[in-house]
């Protein structure tokens, strides 16, 4: 198995607990019950692309550095043997239960099934928070034909990070050409903000870009690489100041009230906020950086269940929401329980269901 690095559990530990502040507020307290992060919690799945960018970037690049066949098979094995058997636990809970994981019924099963429900998805549906997971396996669909495809016609380094450059450039231009269309109030269609912009594949998926482009400096460029991991701490330092900076901007000017969403935090945001906590990842990596020595109680083990964490803590604090009033929970219990219960269930669902799975990925298909 591969050994954990700290800081990305660290990494991993800030996004759940971002997203979770988020949804909390969204779909159980209805007010900033965590304070700022509750409105811009959402860029923790941001947070979760660039480090998904990155690890499986790393992987595949490492690999075609060494000259090491690719194999698709073993590849797409292990991707699926790790996120799609707690997926679907979730998934048919949601079907099975709805009046109880949701309130409604979720989109059409197939939709979840070929990992394109997040395509013209309404805000509000059942299980909606899966819009990241579906472009995630569609990201985990695509990188590594690419990466052959580079191998297979030689591409030089160059041309990667010209590739890299022009694929963020398309999603800032989907995202402009859209804005103009959903972004403000008096167009009138700013109910489509979501379903053609938030939850759209090809205004997001540049997301990834930032840390891929971390792998690639790391494999590719050993020189500028030890160099820049050299200066952890300046690079922790001007990273931080960067994520703050783009979380100013998300927390006032993401979207304004009487006018709509923003056009710089709506076209150029989301690949700034990538861009930022790609930063915030090169200084985890970097040896020399405070980041990088920090052992965060608790953050290996909610890193680790992270992933059954996101899937399920939604449906938690709709139970619990709904149980409230019975048990004449206050607010801060209400919020202390669905803390409580949001880690226990993704605990479990990781033991009982990730775990084995994952012993069986490391059994059949061997991370060499």
């Amino acid at each position: 198995m591969t050994p954990r690095a700290p800081a990305l559990d660290t990494l991993r530990a800030l996004a759940i607990t971002l997203v979770f502040a988020y949804h909390y507020r969204i779909f159980v307290s209805g007010e900033p019950s965590l304070g700022w992060t509750s409105v811009v919690g959402w860029v923790g799945v941001d947070l979760f692309f660039v480090l998904s960018g990155y690890l499986i970037g790393n992987q595949l690049f490492a690999a075609l550095r060494r000259g090491e066949p690719l194999s698709l098979k073993t590849f797409y094995a292990r991707r699926a043997l790790r996120t799609w058997p707690a997926f679907w636990v979730v998934l048919a809970a949601y079907f099975l239960f709805p009046s109880v994981m949701g309130g409604r019924p979720p989109p059409p099963l197939w939709s979840f099934l070929t990992f394109t429900q997040n395509f013209g998805l309404q805000p509000g549906t059942a299980f909606s928070h899966a819009w990241s997971l579906c472009i995630e396996e569609q990201f985990y669909l695509v990188l590594p034909l690419v990466v052959l495809a580079a191998r297979r016609f030689g591409t030089h380094r160059s041309q990667a990070w010209l590739l890299l450059a022009g694929l963020v450039a398309i999603g800032i231009t989907a995202r402009a050409l859209l804005w103009a269309r959903h972004g403000l109030e008096a167009t009138g269609q700013m109910n489509g903000y979501y379903p053609h912009i938030y939850y759209a594949t090809l205004c997001r998926f540049d997301e990834f870009l930032p840390g891929v482009a971390v792998a690639l400096l790391k494999n590719f460029h050993p020189t500028v690489w030890r160099r820049v991991q050299a200066r952890g701490q300046t690079l922790l330092a001007v990273s931080l100041v960067a994520t703050a900076g783009m979380l100013y901007g998300v927390h006032n000017h993401h979207f304004v009230d009487g006018q709509g969403y923003g056009f710089f935090m709506t076209v150029f945001g989301y690949s700034l906020m990538a861009m930022a906590f790609a930063l915030l990842l090169m200084a985890a990596l970097s040896p020399s950086s405070w980041l990088h020595r920090a052992h965060v109680p608790g953050a290996a083990t909610l890193a680790l269940w992270s992933y059954s964490i996101y899937l399920t803590h939604k449906a938690v604090g709709f139970i619990v929401k709904g149980q409230a009033a019975s048990f004449e929970l206050s607010p801060t219990s209400m919020l202390l329980v669905t803390v409580v219960l949001s880690v226990a269930v993704g605990g479990a669902l990781y033991r009982l269901v990730e775990r084995p799975f994952m012993a069986l990925r490391q059994q059949h298909f061997p991370l060499r």
